[in-house]
């Protein structure tokens, strides 16, 4: 696997899975939204699939392991699969990855631009002219999100004093330290959590729900949608109903692998909402039912058809 590192932090999981066959899952860093999800992905495997699951957090975008086998799959969002699958968005000229399968569709992620609570900014307009995260090159895609927020509300990065970051992981860094002057992550993630107790407090942005508003924020991100999420004591920065950008989570694979590990990855998914939900809440929103939705670009592995038309997901 990549590092000691990534094991050593799987090392409680794999009690009880000596001699089971070993898959690699890629996640962003530490701390992330998807990799709280990817863990409690392998935690699930682990313990009903009798699968050796690794949680391998890095800092790129994992679909360049899962295209050369050096990783089984990858926690992506749905337009970044669709993206590097087609060659297009920040694959451009890369040509199609043929190689790519999706298992199924998870959970949203609830994605939103938070600013400390006592801020003057109160809207995503207020941020012309401020400090925003950017460049991203070991994750792109953050920075067409955050593009994609600006753009909901009739602003792009050339009205923002731009301040690279590498990462997502980063960018929060900077927050709290206050070299930047707003947050974007995804709502209940541990990294929001602890922006929140540092910064005495976080308070979310809301985005704009207009027909031209959406159809600016698809434009940048294919599938998005608006979802209004109401306060929670879970969820840092709602205080009211709140209006925010929302995608899918989806689970990424390789064609070459095995059709029965994939079946028994997205069997076991399908059949371990509770035990997801135990480790990592926000799985309180997964829908199995959904598992088989169409992923545009990416066709279905057939280790994950199989099971979807056993149960009546998919024909």
């Amino acid at each position: 696997m990549k590092s000691l590192r990534v094991v050593a932090l799987c090392a409680p999981l794999l009690s009880g899975t000596a001699g089971a066959q070993t898959i690699g899952i890629v996640t962003t860093p530490a701390g992330s939204f998807s990799n709280s999800a990817g863990q409690a992905i392998a935690k699930v495997l682990v313990e009903k699939a009798k699968l050796r699951a690794i949680v391998q957090a890095q800092a790129s975008t994992g679909f360049e392991e899962v295209e050369s086998g050096s990783a089984d799959f990858n926690v992506s969002n749905s337009f970044d699969a669709t993206f590097y699958s087609t060659g297009t968005g920040e694959y451009e000229g890369r040509g199609r990855q043929a190689a790519m399968r999706y298992v199924g569709s998870l959970i949203p992620y609830r994605v939103a631009m938070h600013v400390r609570a006592d801020s003057r900014i109160n809207s995503i307009t207020d941020l012309k002219g401020k400090r925003v995260s950017s460049e991203f090159n070991a994750q792109k895609t953050i920075a067409r999100i955050i593009e994609a927020h600006l753009a909901n509300m009739g602003l792009g990065y050339g009205d923002v004093v731009k301040v690279p970051a590498p990462n997502v992981v980063r960018q929060a860094e900077d927050f709290m330290s206050g070299k930047v002057d707003v947050l974007f992550f995804a709502l209940g993630s541990a990294a929001i959590k602890q922006a929140n107790a540092s910064v005495g407090g976080l308070r979310v942005l809301e985005v704009g729900t207009s027909p031209d508003a959406i159809k600016r924020t698809q434009a940048l991100l294919p599938g998005a949608y608006v979802v209004q999420v109401a306060p929670n004591p879970a969820l840092d920065g709602i205080t009211k109903p709140t209006n925010l950008i929302a995608f899918d989570m989806v689970l990424i694979t390789n064609a070459k692998v095995s059709d029965d590990v994939v079946y028994r990855v997205a069997k076991t998914l399908h059949d371990g909402k509770e035990d997801l939900v135990a480790t990592f809440p926000p799985f309180a929103l997964f829908q199995p039912q959904n598992m088989a939705k169409v992923l545009e670009g990416v066709p279905l592995h057939a280790g994950a058809m199989k099971y979807y038309r056993e149960i009546g997901l998919a024909k």
